[in-house]
């Protein structure tokens, strides 16, 4: 794989996208078309700031990826660390002025906000653990923020957003339990109040996000399928048993539930 797409990641661009993309059609439904141009930008900006997010990453990590993650361009001799460094600069930077094509203050402000915030965990929060967490957390609810923004009816999205926030927390949380071994230097929820109370954390977090997901059906928000929420739910719920006895298969799990939660806020935005 050339080095700078293993860099990038653009996968995880592509769930950013699917985000941004939920978020406006929860907010404005089929009259997303109306706004195509501010979606392409928006998606622009969203995947060149994970872009810069996984680059500064892998700089931050260069030392502990020689173990970790041996394959990654820079632990395997196929890039420097200061040229990801350069790339990762680059493309905050570019998603940042991509931003001010939007034409929208709140959405420059949402991109502006994420950059200080993803700065700031790569740089200063990731070795804090559970406050790390959170950022992470934030970032994913952002995505459905932004979404919002662009067409101008945020109010709209804000619940997802808590569910998003919610449910990524407990799988953040899962995979420091996941990766206690290979954490160096960093103080996770689980190192400091052990597996079982992090668990406990973690199970709270990923019952409170389904709970909340009924809130759009009382209101009226969305059409029939999103009763798809429930099966996200259902897996989400079985997630907060399982992790902390298997970690790994939990938050790979949460990362499929969220998908299917994906589907269910867009089929039940778009089929009312």
């Amino acid at each position: 794989m050339n080095k700078y797409l293993q860099l990038f990641r653009f996968g995880n661009g592509l769930m950013g996208i699917l985000g941004v993309v939920a978020g406006a059609l929860i907010a404005s439904g089929l009259d997303i078309a109306d706004h195509w141009m501010n979606l392409v930008i928006a998606s622009a900006v969203v995947v060149c700031f994970i872009a810069g997010g996984n680059a500064l990453n892998d700089y931050v990590d260069r030392d502990i990826d020689v173990k970790a993650h041996p394959e990654r361009p820079i632990p395997s001799g196929r890039m420097k660390a200061e040229h990801a460094l350069y790339a990762g600069i680059l493309a905050f930077t570019i998603s940042l002025l991509l931003s001010f094509l939007l034409q929208d203050v709140l959405s420059v402000m949402i991109v502006v906000v994420a950059c200080v915030l993803m700065l700031s965990y790569e740089l200063f929060l990731k070795q804090r653990g559970f406050v790390g967490n959170v950022t992470i957390a934030l970032l994913t609810g952002m995505l459905f923020l932004l979404g919002g923004s662009i067409v101008s009816n945020v109010e709209s999205v804000i619940a997802i957003a808590y569910m998003a926030v919610l449910v990524s927390i407990g799988r953040e949380i899962a995979k420091d339990i996941e990766d206690m071994e290979g954490d160096e230097g960093r103080s996770t929820l689980p190192m400091r109040i052990g597996v079982r109370r992090a668990s406990a954390v973690a199970s709270v977090m990923l019952i409170a996000g389904p709970v909340l997901s009924v809130w759009p059906l009382i209101a009226g928000m969305f059409g029939p399928l999103y009763y798809l929420i429930f099966a996200a739910n259902a897996i989400f719920i079985y997630c907060s048993f399982i992790l902390h006895k298997e970690a790994r298969r939990a938050q790979k799990l949460c990362k499929y539930a969220m998908l299917i939660a994906l589907a269910a806020f867009m089929l039940g935005a778009v089929y009312q």
